[in-house]
């Protein structure tokens, strides 16, 4: 005859059950995300007053689970998802040196918009009058919601307005989301990799689809879309990596010649001695091209190649030997520079100042490099990074190497190239560390 259960087991055993039950019902309405509601591990937390994520669990407070179902059981549909939506749109990883409070309203509204424009039956509620003006502000404002897009507008409110915000806003606890600055865990990189895959897979689902999406699941797949393209800078910098040997003392191989030989002279004593050199991907060659038309802000770039120089400075990214060339184009190329030593970056960046202010012409710019290829400059240019607006003509013909289009604005996916690489850069980023007198 089996034991009597406690009542603490008995409400994690309960809970755990409507959580399956609130799946189930959101699976019902949403069948798109059948992947993505399945994703988070039920954890028992008893100091929480509402749902918290960590992008591995789902935490919650038996006791409150106990509770909401019994007198609101819709609150605690739109609390899971709000969770899963967050996971999947990367809040958890996305928030870099943005103040903590105003990217945690910002997830929230852009988190709350999305579930309230799906308009399920499972999660519907009545607009409150606070809510519906921000909705109508943000359709009136923002043609692509994001939360990084929010994050602007709520940077010029003042902290009366923030604090109604917050507080009409606030769904669950984010006290778990990983901390900007610290290194990720193994399990925490995995989490963020997982439900890029789960994102990917979910937007894939509804582009292959035969029904189309109503104006509220657009809203959704719109976010997924754009936040494709918001990946780590650090990330995506190795894409231009290239594979090659390097004088450094690898003390994970050896010869086996000697390693044979001690083992024939001595019987039982191998001579060990480290292979002088080792294969290692990283840059060789690389081109910037810096957009300087009107719509460009000087202190910004600056700023991004003050950015791009400290991680290219890292021994993991750049071999010792470089060749960088710095491109300032906007309807034609304006000034060239070299750098074949990463010393020299702040010596650039002291005298660096934008030339140009003309329209926007991304052709002139390749051509170029084409050029100095065919003059042997470049014997193996492994990628070109063009750092834009995106408001100008793109060349039709793919180039012979890698290249990737750095935005700092949403942009129109239809107008790049399919064989073009594209991140969307945050401002903030950049400046936020220009405020603090620091760049990390």
């Amino acid at each position: 005859m089996p034991l009597p259960k406690s009542q603490t087991e008995w409400e994690i055993e309960m809970s755990v059950k409507i959580i399956d039950f609130i799946i189930s019902e959101l699976y019902a309405d949403m069948r798109f995300f059948h992947l993505a509601l399945s994703s988070l591990i039920p954890k028992a937390d008893p100091s929480l007053l509402t749902c918290a994520t960590d992008g591995i669990y789902i935490m919650y407070s038996p006791e409150q689970i106990l509770r909401t179902f019994k007198n609101n059981p819709r609150f605690l549909n739109r609390c899971y998802l709000h969770s899963v939506m967050h996971c999947i749109f990367s809040h958890l990883w996305l928030r870099g040196n943005r103040d903590c409070m105003l990217w945690n309203l910002s997830c929230d509204i852009a988190v709350e918009y999305t579930i309230d424009q799906i308009d399920k039956p499972c999660t519907r509620r009545i607009l409150t009058w606070l809510r519906k003006q921000v909705y109508d502000k943000i359709d009136q404002n923002i043609p692509y919601i994001s939360a990084s897009v929010i994050y602007h507008l709520l940077s010029s409110l003042d902290e009366e307005p923030i604090s109604q915000l917050q507080q009409e806003f606030y769904t669950d606890d984010h006290r778990f989301w990983p901390q900007p600055g610290s290194r990720p865990s193994p399990a925490n990189q995995k989490a963020r990799n997982h439900w890029n895959k789960i994102a990917r897979q979910t937007r894939m689902q509804q582009e292959f689809h035969d029904k189309a999406p109503d104006s509220g699941e657009k809203t959704l797949f719109s976010q997924l879309k754009a936040e494709k393209s918001r990946r780590s800078y650090r990330d995506f910098l190795k894409k231009f990596t290239v594979l090659r040997e390097e004088l450094h003392c690898d003390l994970e191989e050896f010869d086996l010649n000697f390693y044979t030989y001690g083992l024939q002279l001595y019987g039982n004593m191998p001579l060990i001695e480290p292979v002088e050199t080792r294969e290692v991907s990283k840059i060789q060659e690389f081109v910037i091209v810096i957009d300087t038309s009107d719509s460009t802000s000087g202190e910004l770039v600056k700023n991004f190649l003050r950015e791009t120089f400290q991680i290219l400075g890292q021994r993991e990214y750049f071999f010792d030997s470089c060749k960088i060339r710095i491109l300032q184009c906007d309807d034609r190329v304006r000034a060239d520079q070299e750098i074949t030593n990463l010393n020299q970056t702040d010596q650039f960046l002291a005298q660096f100042t934008m030339i140009g202010g003309g329209g926007t012409d991304f052709c002139p710019a390749f051509s170029y490099v084409s050029q100095l290829i065919e003059n042997g400059v470049f014997s193996n240019l492994r990628g070109l990074l063009y750092f834009t607006d995106g408001l100008g003509v793109y060349p039709k013909k793919r180039p012979p190497y890698q290249t990737a289009f750095l935005f700092l604005t949403d942009f129109d996916e239809s107008k790049i190239p399919p064989w073009a690489m594209r991140i969307r850069l945050e401002p903030e980023e950049f400046l936020s560390k220009q405020k603090n007198g620091r760049y990390l």
